[in-house]
């Protein structure tokens, strides 16, 4: 979705193993692992050695993925074995509509030729569901419910002799119709990983995959595969104030960023006076700390700013990329916990952040946010200037203090930087919920 938002307005695709040539003027992005994604557009009246205004955020979210077996059968029901991702509320995965997306990577036998590619795919309608344990069998379960994520978090797909049922009826079909009744043993060994593929998952789940893709079962060699809830998000409320929806944290953060530069960039003379870089950069990973090759604790900042000032400077050997760095600004982009009517001693006393007040801007002491006097002065500056209302959130000293990018580039890259967020609810559930003012 922003590969393709961003090419309608207008910027063009470089690739990291290709030489780039930009110019001034000229709007561009580039992506990692198809997770992350870098977007910048440069000033008309950009010089080497100048700086670049950054918002940075994440991708990822908490969820369940598909472990790389996940064919599970036990009690009559066929299910799917997963991976907790991230620090999830996993109870509120129970008795909700799921469904799966994710990438595929598929064989394609196009004139003769072989070739491999990866697709993107979401199964619209719900077809898992991790159900409950009914309170007459657990009278305690009100007292204090503890998932245990390995037995407990395992979603249903069907019930094994629904799906024999069926798959019986389709292999009659196909032998009827085949000059070979080994081509359906064919498939189940090729389907997935070779031999015995369909032993790594379920032939059903696979099938539906491949009418979705529009391919054959075959062809389908590998998949990284999460679940999601199939309701869709809501603008909500008696007085239509909410935003409901999954992943909140921290796509919001992800669509305001890219909005923002688009918005910023979408007029003609839009870049006619900037002097900088203007850049977007939304970074996978960063639930599950950061440490991969499209997350913020790679170099993809360091790389993006690097080949971008090198790009721009070519007649002028001089620049210096630490230079670059000091003359640049970068605002740390993540969800922030608004004050819970239910909870209010969780919050500090005097740091409360609010639906539709604002922004806020995080502290803390330790370095879990990067936010330091300057940087807050800079930012809270921008925001008078707009007339915007700003508010400031610091963890409480008896409790431990979650991070963000904010830290990782600010030590990685060395640049000033200044972590904030909208305000919300059920951080980490399944279903989450902010203010549409902030």
């Amino acid at each position: 979705e922003a590969k393709r938002r961003l090419k309608q307005a207008g910027y063009e695709q470089v690739f990291e193993r290709e030489d780039w040539s930009l110019k001034a003027g000229g709007k561009y992005f580039f992506t990692r692992n198809y997770s992350t994604i870098v977007a910048f557009a440069v000033g008309q009246k950009y010089t080497a050695g100048n700086g670049f205004h950054i918002v940075g955020a994440h991708t990822d979210s908490p969820c369940l993925k598909l472990k790389p077996s996940s064919k599970v059968s036990k009690g009559g029901f066929l299910g799917v074995a997963i991976q907790t991702y991230g620090g999830g509320l996993w109870h509120t995965w129970f008795d909700r509509d799921l469904t799966v997306a994710g990438r595929v990577i598929v064989k394609r036998n196009t004139d003769d030729a072989i070739s491999y590619g990866h697709d993107l795919v979401r199964i619209q309608e719900p077809i898992l569901r991790i159900p409950t344990l009914a309170i007459h069998l657990d009278r305690g379960v009100n007292d204090g419910f503890k998932v245990n994520t390995q037995s407990q978090l395992v979603p249903v797909l069907a019930t094994a002799i629904k799906a024999e049922v069926n798959r019986a009826v389709v292999s009659n079909k196909n032998c009827a119709s085949a000059t070979n009744g080994d081509q359906m043993l064919e498939k189940d060994k090729n389907a997935v990983g070779g031999d015995s593929g369909s032993s790594k998952h379920h032939l059903l789940l696979v099938e539906l995959l491949a009418s979705e893709l529009g391919c054959k079962p075959e062809e389908i060699c590998d998949f990284e595969l999460q679940l999601c809830d199939t309701q869709p998000s809501v603008i909500a409320g008696i007085e239509k104030e909410f935003v409901f929806s999954g992943r909140l944290d921290n796509l919001c953060m992800s669509f305001c960023s890219l909005k923002a530069l688009l918005d910023a960039t979408a007029s003609e003379g839009s870049l006619q006076d900037e002097t900088g870089v203007r850049m977007v950069a939304l970074f996978d990973h960063e639930e599950v700390g950061s440490n991969s090759a499209q997350g913020a604790g790679s170099p993809v900042m360091l790389d993006a700013l690097s080949r971008v000032t090198s790009s721009l400077s070519a007649s002028d050997s001089k620049v210096s990329l630490e230079k670059v760095i000091q003359k640049s600004f970068l605002v740390s982009a993540d969800m922030a916990h608004c004050l819970h009517p239910n909870y209010m001693d969780k919050h500090e006393e005097n740091h409360q952040p609010m639906m539709h007040k604002g922004l806020v801007i995080k502290h803390n002491a330790n370095q879990r946010y990067a936010t330091n006097a300057v940087t807050s002065f800079i930012f809270r500056e921008i925001g008078k200037k707009h007339n915007l209302p700003i508010q400031d959130f610091v963890v409480r000293n008896d409790m431990p203090c979650g991070s963000t990018i904010g830290p990782i580039l600010a030590s990685g890259v060395g640049i000033r930087t200044v972590d904030i967020g909208a305000p919300q609810l059920s951080m980490h559930s399944i279903r989450e919920m902010c203010g549409v003012d902030d």
